[in-house]
C-alpha cells in the first residue's frame, strides 16, 4: 500500500471515527411516553354500523352489550403501565358469567345522494330471515365462535312515517328487535365480542365488534 493512499485512511479515520464512536455509544431512545386516557363504559359498551343486502337495500344496527351491574362505574385506563380495568380501586379483569346483547335494525339509505337513490328497496320480512348471524370472541386476530347463545327476545314493528297523511302511499318500513344472552364467564375484558351477518349467498351484509 503506498504512503498516499495509508495518509487518506488515517484521514478518514480521524474524521470520521469519532462520529462512528458516537453512533456505536448512542443510548437507546426513551421508552415513548403514552397520556393518559380513561374510558367510562356506565350502561354498557356501545355499537352500531351499516350493512347491505344489496346496492339498492341497506340498513343501520344499534345495540349495546349489558349486565346487570356490572358496568356500573367501569373504566379502562390507558397509561405508561399499559391497558387496566377498574371499577372504584377494584381491578377487573373478565366479563360476567353472562353478558346481554341488544340491538335494533332498520333501513337506511344507501347513499345520500338523493338522485341516485331511486331503486331503493326497503327491507322486508322475508329479507331479514334469509340473513344469518354468527357471533364470536375475538383476540387479536382469532375469532372463537360462540355457539351455546340463547334468544331471548326477537321482535318486529312498522316504522310510522313523519308524514301520516301519506302513510297509504309510502313504502312500509320495519324495525327489527333483538335480545341474546351470551355466555361470557372467564372470556378477558381485552377480548371484542364480534358479530357477523352473511347474505343467503354467503356474502357479509354487516359486521361489528363490541370492544371496551
Amino acid at each position: 500500500m503506498s504512503v498516499y493512499v495509508t495518509r487518506k485512511l488515517f484521514a478518514a479515520l480521524m474524521v470520521w471515527g469519532p462520529v462512528l464512536a458516537c453512533a456505536a455509544q448512542k443510548p437507546p431512545d426513551k421508552t415513548r411516553h403514552i397520556p393518559k386516557t380513561i374510558w367510562n363504559f356506565e350502561g354498557g359498551v356501545f355499537l352500531q354500523t351499516d350493512g347491505n343486502l344489496s346496492a339498492e337495500t341497506c340498513f343501520r344496527l344499534s345495540g349495546r352489550v349489558t349486565a346487570q351491574d356490572f358496568f356500573d362505574n367501569l373504566k379502562r385506563l390507558d397509561d405508561d403501565e399499559g391497558t387496566r380495568f377498574i371499577r372504584g380501586q377494584e381491578a377487573v379483569t373478565e366479563f360476567p358469567e353472562v353478558v346481554k346483547l341488544i340491538f335494533v335494525i332498520h333501513d337506511f339509505p344507501c347513499t345520500t345522494d338523493l338522485k341516485t337513490d331511486v331503486g331503493r328497496q326497503y327491507l322486508t320480512r322475508e329479507m331479514m330471515s334469509k340473513l344469518k348471524l354468527s357471533l364470536f370472541w375475538k383476540r387479536g386476530v382469532a375469532l372463537r365462535p360462540i355457539d351455546d347463545f340463547k334468544i331471548t327476545f326477537a321482535a318486529v314493528k312498522p316504522v310510522p312515517p313523519y308524514a301520516t297523511e301519506l302513510t297509504s302511499e309510502l313504502h312500509e318500513k320495519l324495525e327489527w328487535m333483538y335480545e341474546f344472552i351470551i355466555p361470557s364467564k372467564g372470556v378477558p375484558l381485552t377480548d371484542g365480542l364480534v358479530l357477523i351477518f352473511r347474505r343467503e349467498d354467503g356474502h357479509i351484509a354487516a359486521r361489528v365488534a363490541a370492544r371496551l
